[in-house]
């Protein structure tokens, strides 16, 4: 077996296991299957690997950094696996936005999940609306508030109770849609109590924006506990992927 094949028989059976766990999460849950969305976190691997995922039947990914994202997603499309299936493929921005980075996020992102500030707000419409206006999009851009579980500004995230003016912005800004909530559950304390609150804040959320149902929770260590609180979406890297290769500065 090549080192090629040997790669592709791996990341097959990763992808298998999560999908048998996301699937079994989902049933457990008493929800209906294909009612929640994996997307595969491919940031740091090579576009040959996300070629390798499409071909296994995946279709959705998450990136967290520019200018790689862009490359990535470029030499998918104009490599020779560029076909029908890798233009499908859609791809998520799950990390921080930096303002400058804006613009090109917006060229090639479905959504944003890591929204948390007027300022990255006001970014991302300048350029989801230049993207619209140049026809290299031809949907607004989806934005999801993260939402701080812990009040950590450290962490990332908008305090609770500043998220209806940053979701007001949203849905006042043009190029944009809002469309939920992400969180990232903080590392000290239980998933389950993470995870309780974040249902409790969706809920509260959902009563005056009931347009933005969507909410991104749950990674590789914690999918099934925020399958069962109610994400749409669980973003998972580290289980399929693998360690990440080693980046030289």
């Amino acid at each position: 077996m090549t080192e090629a094949d040997a790669r592709t028989a791996e990341l097959a059976q990763r992808y298998g296991a999560v999908r048998d766990r996301l699937d079994a999460a989902v049933a457990a849950a008493g929800r209906a299957p294909g009612e929640v969305e994996l997307l595969v976190v491919t940031k740091y691997f090579p576009a040959v690997d996300v070629a390798r995922l499409i071909g296994l039947g995946a279709r959705a990914f998450g990136e967290s950094r520019e200018p790689e994202a862009s490359r990535k997603i470029a030499e998918l499309r104009a490599g020779p696996s560029g076909d029908a299936a890798v233009a499908d493929a859609v791809f998520d921005m799950i990390g921080s936005v930096q303002s400058k980075k804006a613009k090109s996020v917006a060229t090639w992102a479905r959504a944003v999940h890591s929204v948390d500030r007027d300022k990255v707000v006001d970014a991302l419409s300048r350029g989801a609306q230049a993207a619209l206006d140049a026809g290299e999009r031809t949907a607004p851009l989806d934005v999801l508030l993260q939402v701080s579980l812990d009040g950590d500004p450290a962490r990332g995230g908008v305090p609770v109770g500043d998220l209806s003016a940053l979701a007001e912005h949203v849905t006042t800004s043009a190029g944009l849609r809002l469309r939920g909530l992400m969180v990232i559950a903080p590392l000290e304390g239980a998933a389950e109590q993470w995870m309780a609150r974040t249902a409790q804040i969706r809920e509260r959320f959902l009563a005056t924006h009931p347009e933005a149902g969507v909410l991104s929770a749950g990674m590789s260590q914690d999918l099934e506990t925020a399958v069962a609180h109610g994400s749409t979406c669980v973003r998972v890297g580290t289980a399929i992927m693998g360690r990440r290769p080693i980046i030289s500065q």
